[in-house]
């Protein structure tokens, strides 16, 4: 216990399903700075305020969390509420966490392809894209820093690397191959593939709180299979329900359908957060789908970056300007095909999301520690980070040579980026600091030219 004793009763507020969905909404609209920043804000309020989880309870959820593929902030979110107010409060709390994000990212892409030519949103691009390069190498650093720990992680990380950058190999084929070394070494080598803690986090007890360290499991947190084939069967319903509804108005080839079918899979191989999963997005609907342009994913990320929410809220923004630019409603129904587009992304990205926290939290506590069950993320995990390394050079590449390596190389660009790992990196500002301060520069520098 802490040095300061408390009770229940004087530190603790009342844990009901209305003020936890007071807090829940207003996280959505708070909830900037990515994964580590929101995972710190919950922390401060649940564990350190308002007393309804202990830390040992919410490091718990912030485990099980990690071991899943998806936005971990979002799961925390959703676990915690589930744990909280059984599986309406864990709806609850991951919906109010994504919604404000999805309606302001659609605002904000509006904005952007109806007025993106005008020189002063011009120029604030132009400084937040250098600044979103730098984030991406700054996030490959803090990640790699923590995960990389022996050789043996580092070399993975440079053959994953290697294996998109010279190979163009597909994400889900690096991270499947990545899991399977680790896997099969952990055998050999336990020790190379043994996962760290999250020591971002203090371990200082906070006095006693609702759900504390000693609180039986509530029914609903109790693994029963009868309830997990119900949650099954509803969660694939509703997947399968809105995939042949889209295919049967559209067409499996239309882009609303075609959207849905990709998201899904984007959604199954998000290990190590939105920077891992951006490469497989940018194969998808840059290359493949051809919804977007390159410039316009970088685009997309700084705005991902400047609102609240999940950072693979990104997919938002890539669902709408595909909805725009194939004009699946017409040339006069735009936003109404953007939204469409932003509402069928967010849907199919984050549908798994909910079913893994519903149907796989009581299985994921019974293996937690389990070498077997940890190693394969820790390969993954590593991978990861030279797959965040080869993000940052394709973001470099058309931040500063716009035009190719024939053309002019941007060097404010350069020294904005450069400013940018500075104060990342030397200053610990935060992300929308930097990025607010790289955007007023960018204007500035886009008035004098």
């Amino acid at each position: 216990m802490s040095d300061k004793p408390a009770t229940i009763e004087h530190q603790a507020e009342k844990m009901t399903f209305k003020s936890a969905l007071l807090y829940w909404l207003k996280l959505g609209f708070i909830s900037f700075g990515g994964p580590a920043g929101q995972i710190s804000m919950m922390h401060q309020e649940l564990v350190e305020k308002r007393r309804w989880i202990s830390e040992h309870r919410f490091l718990h959820a912030l485990n099980y969390t990690m071991v899943l593929p998806g936005p971990e902030a979002q799961q925390l979110a959703t676990y915690i509420g589930w744990l909280m107010h059984g599986v309406w409060g864990g709806i609850a709390a991951g919906v109010l966490f994504v919604l404000p994000s999805l309606f302001i990212l659609i605002t904000l892409t509006w904005v952007y392809l109806s007025f993106g030519d005008v020189s002063a949103v011009e120029g604030v691009l132009y400084g937040i894209k250098p600044a979103v390069t730098a984030i991406v190498v700054f996030a490959a650093y803090r990640i790699g820093s923590r995960a990389l720990k022996n050789n043996v992680l580092r070399g993975m990380a440079v053959l994953a690397f290697i294996a998109i950058f010279a190979f163009n190999i597909a994400f889900p084929y690096i991270v499947l191959m990545a899991g399977f070394i680790a896997f099969a070494g952990s055998k050999y080598a336990p020790d190379k593939f043994t996962a760290g803690g999250h020591s971002g986090i203090g371990k200082e007890s906070y006095g006693v709180a609702i759900i504390d360290d000693d609180t039986p499991a509530p029914a609903h947190a109790k693994f029963k299979w009868l309830r997990f084939i119900i949650f099954s069967c509803i969660g694939l319903f509703i997947w399968a329900a809105v995939m042949l509804w889209l295919a049967n108005v559209y067409g499996w080839q239309g882009p609303l359908t075609q959207m849905g079918w990709f998201f899904t899979k984007a959604a199954l191989v998000t290990f190590g957060g939105a920077y891992a999963v951006l490469p497989y997005v940018y194969q998808g609907g840059v290359e493949h789908y051809e919804w977007l342009t390159a410039t316009q994913m970088i685009d997309g990320l700084a705005l991902g970056e400047t609102t609240p929410g999940p950072l693979i809220m990104v997919v938002s923004f890539v669902g709408f300007v595909g909805g725009w630019t194939k004009e699946i409603f017409g040339a006069d129904n735009l936003l109404l095909a953007g939204a469409a587009g932003a509402s069928i992304a967010t849907l199919f990205t984050f549908l798994p999301s909910f079913l893994f926290i519903l149907l796989g939290a009581p299985l994921v506590e019974a293996t937690r520690g389990d070498i077997k069950f940890t190693a394969p993320l820790t390969g993954i995990t590593a991978a990861v980070v030279g797959v965040i390394l080869n993000l940052a050079v394709f973001f470099a590449y058309h931040v500063l040579w716009p035009q190719g390596f024939d053309g002019q190389f941007e060097w404010f660009s350069a020294f904005i980026g450069a400013l940018a790992f500075f104060a990342l990196f030397r200053l610990k500002m935060g992300i929308v600091t930097v990025i607010g301060i790289c955007a007023v520069l960018g204007l500035v520098y886009s008035f004098i030219t």
